[in-house]
């Protein structure tokens, strides 16, 4: 049975992608660790401590990351940084 874990610290300042590609992601029902494998194969190579980090917006996101997210979670980058036209 999987549990979910609940954040453990506030929302960061560091990207303002970080909690939409939490919310697209799981929207999906997409696990962390299913976001990463995918992210491999698009040639980003990120941990799940750097996704846990970018999510909770304690991380900054490259625009290779963003790009990757965007076509992963099937969003527009446009929502992924302001949050309009998903």
């Amino acid at each position: 049975m999987d549990t979910l874990r609940l954040r453990n610290q506030p929302l960061g300042d560091k990207n303002l992608v970080g909690a939409r590609v939490e919310a697209a992601r799981k929207d999906l029902g997409m696990k962390q660790k299913e976001l990463l494998a995918q992210l491999q194969v698009r040639g980003v190579d990120l941990n799940a401590s750097g996704l846990s980090k970018l999510e909770g917006q304690i991380r900054s996101v490259t625009d290779s990351e963003l790009l990757a997210l965007s076509e992963i979670l099937g969003v527009s980058l446009n929502w992924l940084l302001t949050g309009e036209n998903k």
